[in-house]
């Protein structure tokens, strides 16, 4: 509904002075939108006004935004930015695109009932019949003359041959994991951004391209391998990362009042590092994990026989059983079997988060379980608070057991078996403990976790040394039997 004009001569005074301000800025125009809510732009919500403002005044004519879930970055660029734009553009085209029609049409509606409430202050008005939610007009008296502005919502490979546009506004063009999975659906989503939406630009057109990342080859992630160029990229993610653009701290939230650190970390450690890296930094990791490669993975139905060969357990014990980011660390015993042809199978993988205690019982009940395999273990005073010779000495007293320090980088450690991996030499056995392995190969060195990788290196560091050597090692180290 149109606001009443203001009676007395200071409101009237007032009213003019608000109008002009919302028509010169964007800033302005969002929080008189936002005020009958309580709400107020964030710091990153300004750095995208700042964009769209640029795109309005001609100065960028292709801005990607890529920002994380919940961070209203929908409301600013598809619900905020276009009745302004025409406040700007009155006698312009705009399409809306999104991954359904229906959201398209929401976003359009949400736009048109704030023309319907503020448009006498930005100068505008809706045309009578300007009922649907996708397809409407906006009109401006000036000079004796009406101008009148287009908008057209549709979803990702809908109707919109026959229209122009001066902007296009493409507002998530993926609906879910499934569809970025697809390679069929990311080129179809390319084709209709190809050969649909650019050929209704008229000269001069500009795009907005609004999303958050599922995968590296979405549009967001082909447009900047193919065209970099061409595109301003406003990528903001929601935890700060080395040279913010917004001059966070390494670390901090995008948007802590709405949602915080502590359950951002949260949120990652429910996801999994490949899911949150995409989702909410925008960083999406190729299936193929940079430094390992998990698809070369052999995968066993069935543990085979070890009677020949070599097995060992080896240990990662968490640092601490609690961290300041709530994410604790994980014990980890990874069993790690060569057989006669020189093939590596993890046979089976322990996994816990707990306390000293909580981890000694676990190690001594593996231990147990696993008879005469030897179990490797770090010789690091600082893990889990349970490393002390005599201690564990005790503990696995009756069973073959070792230690040994770490030494050289994570990533250093990792390389062979990493080679070996590549190589198609390494294989897993079928089980529940599968999935977790191998989403941690996947994000190392950059994944929330790397205990499991650790073990890893440290079982087939034992399985590649000489018998002689590991015989050597054995006669210096414990010994239980």
């Amino acid at each position: 509904m149109t606001r009443p004009v203001p009676a007395g001569p200071e409101e009237r005074r007032r009213e003019r002075g608000l109008r002009r301000r919302v028509r010169a800025s964007l800033a302005e125009w969002c929080r008189l939108a936002l005020s009958a809510e309580g709400r107020q732009p964030a710091r990153h919500h300004l750095a995208l006004v700042s964009a769209l403002e640029d795109v309005a005044a001609g100065r960028c004519d292709r801005l990607m935004v890529l920002m994380p879930p919940g961070s209203a970055k929908s409301t600013y660029a598809s619900v905020l930015f276009p009745p302004w734009w025409f406040a700007r553009h009155p006698a312009s085209e705009v399409i809306a695109a999104s991954h359904t029609a229906e959201l398209a049409w929401h976003f359009g509606r949400r736009a048109r009932n704030l023309l319907a409430e503020h448009g006498p202050r930005l100068g505008l008005g809706l045309a009578a019949d300007a009922r649907a939610a996708g397809r409407w007009e906006v009109r401006r008296h000036r000079r004796a003359r009406h101008q009148v502005g287009h908008y057209l919502a549709a979803g990702v490979d809908g109707p919109i041959i026959g229209r122009r546009a001066d902007l296009a506004l493409i507002d998530d063009p993926v609906k879910s994991a499934a569809g970025a999975a697809s390679q069929g659906q990311r080129d179809a989503v390319w084709d209709w951004y190809r050969t649909d939406l650019l050929t209704r630009l008229k000269p001069g057109g500009r795009v907005v391209l609004v999303m958050t990342r599922w995968h590296e080859d979405d549009l967001g992630g082909r447009l900047l391998a193919l065209q970099k160029d061409e595109w301003r990229c406003l990528r903001l993610p929601a935890l700060a990362e080395v040279d913010d653009p917004l001059g966070r701290r390494e670390g901090e939230a995008l948007w802590p009042e709405w949602e915080d650190r502590a359950a951002l970390l949260r949120k990652r450690d429910n996801l999994g590092a490949r899911a949150f890296a995409a989702l909410f930094q925008q960083t999406p990791r190729p299936d193929e994990g940079a430094f390992f490669q998990p698809a070369r993975l052999g995968m066993l139905a069935h543990a085979p026989d070890t009677g020949s060969g070599r097995t060992v357990r080896a240990w990662d014990l968490a640092a601490t059983p609690k961290r300041a980011d709530n994410n604790p660390d994980w014990t980890v015993g990874l069993k790690l079997h060569r057989d006669e042809a020189g093939r590596f199978i993890v046979l089976d993988i322990v996994r816990l988060r707990g306390s000293p205690l909580d981890v000694e019982q676990a190690l001594l009940a593996t231990a147990r379980a696993d008879g005469d395999v030897l179990q490797y273990l770090p010789k690091d005073p600082g893990q889990a608070g349970v490393y002390q010779s005599s201690q564990l000495g005790r503990l696995l007293a009756g069973f073959t057991f070792d230690f040994s320090p770490e030494r050289g980088a994570k990533a250093v450690r990792a390389a062979p078996v990493a080679a070996q991996m590549e190589a198609g030499n390494v294989a897993l056995v079928r089980a529940d403990w599968n999935a977790a392995f191998v989403e941690e190969l996947r994000g190392f060195p950059d994944g929330t976790n790397d205990d499991q990788v650790d073990a890893l290196s440290r079982a087939f560091a034992w399985l590649t040394q000489s018998r002689a050597a590991q015989a050597q090692l054995l006669q210096l180290g414990w010994m239980g039997r």
